[in-house]
């Protein structure tokens, strides 16, 4: 260990969090180097709703994705819906793939590297950290090409820092001893939760996100194009089990109905879904958005959450305890209010979400407010 450096900062997982932290280390000066066992433009099982906030920092990186305008949010039960508008003007519903092609075409631009292989091993001293890499197939795949890791560099690359950004199933975690059992905090198989996504070829009959509850699934329905919606679902192990056709029938029929049977594309799945690190730091590695933690989709601020990770990792690259305070914080509000909403929904009184919402319309805006920020 030691010597040669190969990068500043190898970049691991390719999503949208990893490509913002690369985007932000090369405004920084940095050489950047990112590294996924996925070519191609990724997808994602998630709700593809970019609130306000959300849309305003994939700008500020200088991405600008097209997709379908969100004016706000709406929690629906057959019978009645509560409906807020966000203040500050429109999100934005964007295909996961769109999004990944917009960022990794504005990464690439600004200088950041590509390597399609697999991490297996960390090494680290106080100066960097030894990467061990797998390459995974053939050159780059058309937005800023590279060659394969094994062409043009040895299977252990070096770099002043990591920054972990692979997901709910961080290899970046585990390698840094940074992961925490499945079962933590009491949690039972039968009650982690899952997500479904699928697209259907149909115009868009609202610019609200729609969430829908039922008695043991929630359905978000996200305008993602002029001609497409998405549909990801959301349940208990055990409901989702029963398949995202039959969950959608049973559980949401008139939605099932609306939608019809045009399907658009493969069927995804995520979860489960709640996850949790020991700390965010392990000397000079990072863990930035979903790799760092995760409570649940149901806020749908995912991404926004991401991004501002991603911005305090870079620039508290030289303080992990710096990172630590600015993770809380950018995290707090999306930890408490999911932790809370997921109980609620979790218990005898989950049926009465939807009415809450309707008999408290300023409690409920105030809510979306707090998350659309």
């Amino acid at each position: 260990m030691g010597g040669r450096t190969d990068t500043d900062v190898l970049v691991v997982g390719a999503g949208p969090v990893g490509l913002a932290v690369a985007t932000r280390a090369r405004a920084a000066g940095l050489d950047v180097l990112v590294v996924d066992r996925r070519a191609g433009t990724l997808d994602k099982a998630c709700g593809e709703g970019l609130l306000p906030g959300a849309l305003r920092s994939v700008r500020e990186l200088g991405a600008d994705p097209p997709g379908h305008p969100l004016t706000g949010i709406s929690y629906r039960a057959p019978g009645r819906n509560a409906d807020h508008r966000f203040v500050a003007g429109p999100g934005r519903g964007v295909r996961r793939t769109t999004l990944h092609a917009a960022l990794r075409a504005r990464a690439a631009e600004v200088g950041a590297d590509f390597v399609h292989a697999r991490v297996t091993a960390l090494r680290q001293d106080a100066a960097g950290v030894d990467v061990e890499l797998v390459p995974r197939g053939g050159a780059g795949d058309g937005v800023g090409d590279v060659t394969d890791a094994d062409d043009r560099r040895p299977g252990t690359l070096r770099a002043r820092w990591v920054l972990g950004c692979d997901g709910l199933h961080s290899t970046v975690r585990r390698l840094a001893g940074l992961d925490v059992r499945p079962g933590w905090n009491g949690d039972r198989p039968s009650h982690r939760r899952y997500g479904l996504r699928r697209h259907f070829l149909v115009a868009p009959w609202t610019d609200l996100v729609e969430v829908h509850w039922s008695p043991h699934a929630e359905a978000y329905v996200t305008p993602v194009a002029p001609d497409v919606v998405g549909v990801a679902l959301l349940a208990p192990r055990a409901v989702s089990a029963a398949g995202f056709d039959t969950l959608l029938r049973t559980q949401f029929p008139e939605l099932a109905a609306r939608v019809g049977a045009a399907q658009a594309g493969p069927l995804l799945g995520a979860g489960p879904l709640r996850r949790r690190s020991q700390r965010r730091t392990a000397g000079r590695v990072r863990l930035v958005g979903d790799a760092s933690g995760y409570v649940d989709a149901l806020t749908g601020e995912g991404v926004r959450v991401g991004l501002a990770q991603a911005a305090a990792a870079v620039r508290h690259l030289d303080d992990p305890a710096a990172y630590e305070r600015a993770w809380r914080t950018a995290t707090r509000d999306y930890r408490a209010l999911t932790t809370g909403l997921v109980a609620w929904a979790s218990s005898p009184a989950r049926g009465a979400i939807v009415p809450a919402a309707v008999r408290l319309p300023r409690l409920y805006g105030a809510v979306v407010e707090r998350l659309a920020r």
